[in-house]
């Protein structure tokens, strides 16, 4: 009996805190997924790393073997100096000088990458100036993209998402979910094929160094606003075309980021996916004038449903009370 009301209790306990036990299992679930992904970069990666350290290290003793009238504090010193600039996209090589990385259209680039938050990281400014106006720049850049994001990708959804589903379903009386679904999957193929495979070839087309792979990669890091900053296009030595080159960059970057953002609402508007955000949601509570008039309300309306029950009533028991005329041969004056 006790074993009974203990798992009756345990039940109405779970029962009462759903939404609760669900959030602490989406938390500990994103805990685990993060670990996850540390243990699988760390082992893979972590060799490389190791591997090329041991390259350095010995391409360094090498030249100092080579070049033993330069001392190895010097030659620190000066990788330390080429490094920093190597930080800020300035490379001390010869074939890299005629490349600029604040021309007019190396600055766009930069400003959509700022205002997008990809921020590849290649170019920085390198002024107390710039460094300012970046800051007061992304403050009002930033919630203005977000601003022209969404007003862009809710009216393309109407076009795009929400008039054909309502066509398709009043059209042929398909269910509304099920055309949801499949409009949603045939638009993520659409786009995964325009503005990821596509591109992806004709940018290990035009980089010399980037095979297919790797232009996927950059694709997926630069629309996914992940911004590494490993890969970036126009930045080969002599590249032809690279003004031009840059603004279709900056170009296919913009749009790409609306349609992404237009698949993903796609995606968030399906009625399944509706009801698996709801479970981790706490649950919308009523406010307290609110609930205080829904109960004055109702405690009007049932004052007032006894009251008409209370007439009815008297008005019925009236009627009981009201002799009935008989008929003519039952009246002893007329008899």
């Amino acid at each position: 009996m006790l074993q009974s009301l203990a798992s009756n209790s345990c039940v109405r306990l779970i029962e009462r805190h759903r939404s609760t036990w669900y959030f602490v299992s989406l938390v500990l679930g994103y805990v685990l997924y993060l670990i996850f992904g540390a243990v699988v970069f760390s082992s893979v990666e972590l060799p490389y790393e190791d591997l090329l350290r041991q390259e350095l290290r010995t391409i360094k003793a090498q030249f100092l073997q080579e070049h033993q009238c330069l001392s190895e504090e010097r030659l620190e010193r000066f990788l330390r100096k080429a490094l920093e600039a190597s930080n800020y996209g300035v490379s001390i090589l010869n074939n890299a000088s005629s490349n600029w990385n604040w021309d007019f259209t190396s600055s766009l680039f930069f400003a959509s990458t700022v205002l997008s938050t990809t921020g590849y990281g290649h170019t920085a400014p390198l002024s107390d100036g710039g460094k300012a106006f970046c800051i007061i720049y992304s403050v009002i850049g930033i919630p203005f993209t977000l601003l022209f994001l969404t007003a862009v990708v809710q009216r393309i959804m109407v076009f795009s998402t929400r008039r054909p589903i309502s066509y398709i379903h009043t059209r042929w009386g398909l269910s509304k979910p099920l055309v949801a679904i499949v409009h949603a999957t045939v638009l993520a193929m659409l786009a995964i094929s325009c503005f990821f495979l596509i591109p992806a070839a004709i940018f290990s087309a035009l980089e010399e160094n980037w095979n297919f792979l790797e232009s996927f990669y950059f694709c997926f890091i630069s629309l996914s606003t992940i911004g590494l900053g490993d890969y970036v296009p126009g930045e080969a030595m002599n590249q032809k075309f690279r003004e031009l080159y840059k603004l279709g960059i900056t170009f296919y970057l913009m749009l790409g980021l609306i349609v992404m953002l237009v698949v993903l609402e796609t995606f968030c508007e399906l009625q399944q996916l509706k009801q698996l955000r709801k479970m981790f949601y706490l649950k919308k509570e009523k406010p307290q004038d609110r609930v205080a008039i829904l109960e004055h309300d109702h405690l009007s309306f049932t004052t007032v449903s006894k009251r008409a029950a209370g007439l009815r009533e008297d008005r019925s028991q009236s009627f009981v009370g009201v002799p009935t005329r008989g008929s003519p041969n039952d009246d002893p004056m007329i008899q």
